[in-house]
């Protein structure tokens, strides 16, 4: 699932970004989708989307679906189901109840270094992807040593799912780093289709 034009310079810059909870699922046709992981549990599935130095986590168990989002702002994005909104800056926590008994916590950091700490930071997580998750660098945005990425490591559970997200920037020497738990009730017992 690609949409069809490859950008030629991020779309994002992490001042940028914002975090976005939604209450329903959004259509791929939103994002320029450069990796998709499906993952399918007994409890629930899910599907995460690496869009750029951004993501996409949507969680379905019975009728009720949870997406994360980290994008620019965009009139393109629905206002309809979202749950709330905010700016990514320095460090921030998120607790949310849902309807139908799931909960969503979420931490983020936006951890600014020196160009030293960068450069080991980004050594570290490229070698640690290359074994994990979903990875993606964007040579195509590099203007420096270090190629911009995304991130996305996750741990599938019987009623919950753990997601980790890095987006790295160089050219700020900065990154990103979320934090997430979709947390299903006792009550969401199994998908009904």
């Amino acid at each position: 699932m690609r949409n069809r034009v490859e950008p030629s310079k991020p779309l994002q810059r992490i001042d940028d970004l914002h975090f976005f909870l939604y209450h329903r699922a959004l259509h791929p046709e939103l994002f320029h989708v450069f990796e998709v992981r499906h993952l399918q549990q007994k409890r629930y599935t899910a599907e995460i989307w690496i869009t750029g130095l951004s993501h996409v986590v949507m969680v379905q168990a019975k009728n009720q679906v949870v997406t994360e989002l980290t994008a620019g702002d965009s009139e393109m994005l629905p206002k309809m189901g979202l749950v709330t909104r905010f700016r990514f800056r320095g460090e921030k926590d998120h607790l949310q109840r849902l309807d139908g008994g799931m909960q969503y916590i979420m931490s983020s950091q936006v951890e600014r270094m020196t160009p030293n700490l960068f450069a080991a930071s980004h050594r570290d997580l490229t070698r640690y992807a290359q074994k994990r998750g979903l990875f993606r660098e964007f040579p195509e945005w590099a203007s420096g040593d270090h190629v911009p990425f995304t991130f996305v490591d996750y741990e599938c559970r019987d009623g919950e799912l753990h997601v980790h997200a890095f987006h790295a920037f160089p050219e700020e020497a900065t990154l990103l780093k979320t934090q997430s738990i979709f947390e299903l009730s006792a009550r969401t017992s199994a998908l009904s289709y």
